[in-house]
């Protein structure tokens, strides 16, 4: 859908030419979110800037959905991409229906369309269209602005959108919670996107592909977990953190690291068949669910070893379940919280799925470097 061909920015000082980007080369795909990140001065604000052509570029060339916006004209470029950036840049002096309805205006919109679309969007950021379509600026908070930011950028149903440290200004806890209803909308909306961030953790978190800049040029790009696991050098690494390992913990779902063939016994099976199961998975648990299939708690082995008769007579409470849709990072949490070397994972519904361990964390997280340690080195 975008794709950066050589791209390279160059500006004249009075102390001669500074080259800001050096033959950076990409592709992003349809319906993918690429964060551009790296260090103050690397080239990345001046790579977006080029895509919508803010910036002119030095040469290159710059295809989106497969036609070359050098034959395109700028103002018709910007207007077919969504736009946001950092301070907002809401017009104080227009209402929050009017700061969204800007580009449907100028593309010549009829007024019952676009105050059903400002309406529509309010929704879909979670603010009540009664109440804040006549409000202005200086009546939202900063999250709310930022908010209707987003629904201006998405306006006129743009296939691509460019974001520039969108969510920076933000405290930690609103921040996360945009964050989260963008990646809601994303999910339906699949549009195509470049997003300049610092923060590698919202990177994890919003990209489905990572580019790290440096002094111009594209250092790594790949899929998130690729940069995590497998740092192109020292800059890398270091850009990332050392607690690249722990930072994947985001990435995979609990219903996706199951430990395999979970053991579970019905609420009438007998303490002896609780043993024998235990017993043939090597763990020292079971979890007793009810007709539903849901969780009712867990048996120990020592208990099922000293007594008999029905298993849930040695029945202990599980402290916390775990929902399948949570990463693992809440995953480890949770286990340490409660001192479990493991967690019963459930379904929407709170039906047993299995369960997550430590061990199996550890062992899921680990393939990737043993699998990269015994493939042939690319030709």
């Amino acid at each position: 859908m975008i794709t950066l061909d050589g791209l390279t920015k160059t500006f004249n000082t009075p102390s001669g030419p500074v080259l800001a980007v050096d033959r950076v080369s990409m592709e992003v795909p349809e319906g993918e979110i690429c964060i551009l990140l790296g260090p103050s001065g690397c080239g990345k604000t001046t790579t977006l800037k080029m895509v919508n052509r803010l910036i002119p570029k030095s040469s290159g060339r710059i295809l989106v959905g497969g036609q070359d916006t050098d034959g395109m004209d700028p103002t018709e470029i910007r207007r077919g991409m969504g736009y946001v950036i950092q301070q907002i840049g809401l017009f104080p002096n227009m209402t929050v229906e009017e700061n969204i309805c800007v580009v449907p205006r100028l593309l010549g919109w009829q007024a019952p369309r676009m105050k059903r679309r400002a309406a529509e969007l309010l929704e879909m950021v979670a603010l009540d269209p009664a109440l804040f379509l006549r409000r202005y600026p200086r009546e939202l908070s900063g999250g709310q602005q930022q908010r209707v930011g987003v629904a201006r950028a998405l306006a006129a149903d743009p296939p691509v959108m460019i974001m520039d440290e969108p969510f920076g200004a933000i405290d930690p806890i609103n921040r996360e919670v945009i964050q989260d209803e963008f990646l809601r909308m994303q999910q339906s909306l699949r549009k195509t996107i470049l997003f300049v961030s610092h923060d590698i953790d919202e990177a994890v978190k919003m990209g489905d592909k990572v580019a790290i800049f440096r002094a111009g040029r594209l250092a790594q790009f790949g899929t998130p977990d690729d940069v995590l696991a497998h740092p192109a050098d020292d800059f890398i690494a270091d850009f990332v953190g050392a607690d690249r390992t722990l930072k994947r913990l985001r990435l995979v779902l609990a219903k996706d690291a199951l430990d395999p063939a979970t053991p579970r016994i019905a609420g009438d099976g007998t303490t002896d068949a609780a043993r024998a199961l235990m017993q043939e998975h090597g763990h020292e648990a079971i979890v007793l669910v009810d007709a539903e299939g849901r969780p009712r708690g867990w048996i120990a082995a020592a208990d099922a070893e000293q007594g008999a008769g029905h298993a849930g007579d040695h029945l202990r409470p599980l402290p916390a379940l775990l929902p399948g849709g949570a990463d693992l990072r809440a995953a480890v949490s949770l286990m340490f919280t409660h001192d479990m070397p493991w967690l019963a994972c459930v379904d929407e519904s709170g039906r047993f799925l299995g369960r997550v361990s430590q061990a199996g964390i550890t062992r899921l997280l680990g393939e990737t470097y043993r699998r990269a340690a015994t493939e042939p080195p690319p030709p």
